[in-house]
């Protein structure tokens, strides 16, 4: 996984932020302010391995994402953490899932040209012979009134995390 660069944002005046993920991983992302609208009917599909990489793609996931399918299969899923979203959201995320329950959520992604897009995501483990080998995520078009919320709710979170709130 590579560092953005401002040619990825096709000229859009972008925002820079360097990530640091749950590993220690650090990345730097370039963040415009366009949005991809969620298309309608589409259901984005992934798979990934017990430690989040990514090893399928659906087609509506890899147009999305603006990444290639072979760009994703073998990454992080967290190549498309937006910094807009909490640390404490792929918590709760990570601590249900790893349980073996399923998780559901608003999420902010990042493509890769730097806009984002919405979703409303379902992570459920693939247990077999009781074991978790991996997790699905079904993404779906998310109401624009729990998008609000959960931006509201987001920015907050991120304020506490920065220690910006008393």
């Amino acid at each position: 996984m590579r560092d953005m660069m401002p040619d990825d944002v096709g000229g859009l005046p972008y925002a820079e932020h360097e990530l640091v993920y749950y590993d220690g991983f650090r990345r730097r992302v370039l963040v415009t302010q366009r949005e991809e609208p969620f298309p309608e009917g589409k259901l984005i599909v992934s798979r990934t391995d017990p430690t989040g990489v990514i090893t399928h793609a659906n087609q509506s996931f890899v147009d999305m994402s603006g990444y290639s399918a072979e760009e994703l299969i073998g990454e992080q899923h967290y190549i498309l953490r937006h910094p807009d979203m909490p640390k404490a959201g792929f918590k709760d995320l990570w601590d249900t899932i790893t349980q073996g329950r399923k998780w559901h959520g608003y999420v902010k992604n990042l493509r890769k040209d730097g806009a984002f897009y919405w979703v409303y995501a379902t992570v459920v483990p693939n247990v077999r012979d009781g074991k978790i080998v991996g997790y699905t995520s079904v993404r779906r078009k998310p109401s624009r009134r729990k998008v609000q919320e959960a931006a509201a709710l987001y920015a907050r979170l991120l304020a506490e995390e920065r220690g910006s709130v008393t």
